[in-house]
């Protein structure tokens, strides 16, 4: 039987979704430290809708989907990334804007990669992130 969910709707397991308040708080410190405006967070959340968008921040999370929590856990680990490969928090936070000449990056910042809105660029730059750190870059 064909299964007919569109998988950026579906719930998260709510063993997962239990989370989602502090990852997101997590996330909008993040935010902070790599200096985004609230569009570029949003963008980097899926583009909620605003009034969603500032019930998150003011902590009020709800019932959250499954692309929501991919975003956040591929957030996370970009963030946690750069902390390992650059100690200095400070170049580890200015890492996302500046302009990159690998190939994933085209000279574009990892920020611009991700601001597209799609997940897997979200992806891309997580993947790019452990490929460094693991030494296969």
């Amino acid at each position: 039987m064909e299964s007919h969910v569109r998988p950026s709707r579906e719930r998260a397991p709510a063993d997962l979704a239990v989370h989602a308040p502090a990852a997101l708080r997590t996330v909008f410190h993040i935010a902070e430290s790599w200096q985004l405006s609230a569009r570029e967070t949003r963008i980097l959340l899926g583009s909620p809708p605003e009034s969603t968008f500032y019930k998150w921040k003011a902590g009020k999370v709800g019932v959250v989907s499954r692309d929501l929590l991919e975003r956040v856990s591929y957030l996370l680990g970009i963030y946690k990334a750069l902390q390992l490969l650059l100690p200095d928090p400070d170049a580890a936070d200015a890492w996302v804007k500046r302009p990159n000449d690998a190939p994933p990056f085209n000279g574009r910042s990892a920020l611009d990669v991700m601001r597209s809105g799609n997940v897997a660029d979200l992806y891309l730059v997580r993947q790019y992130l452990d490929a460094q750190r693991s030494g296969w870059a």
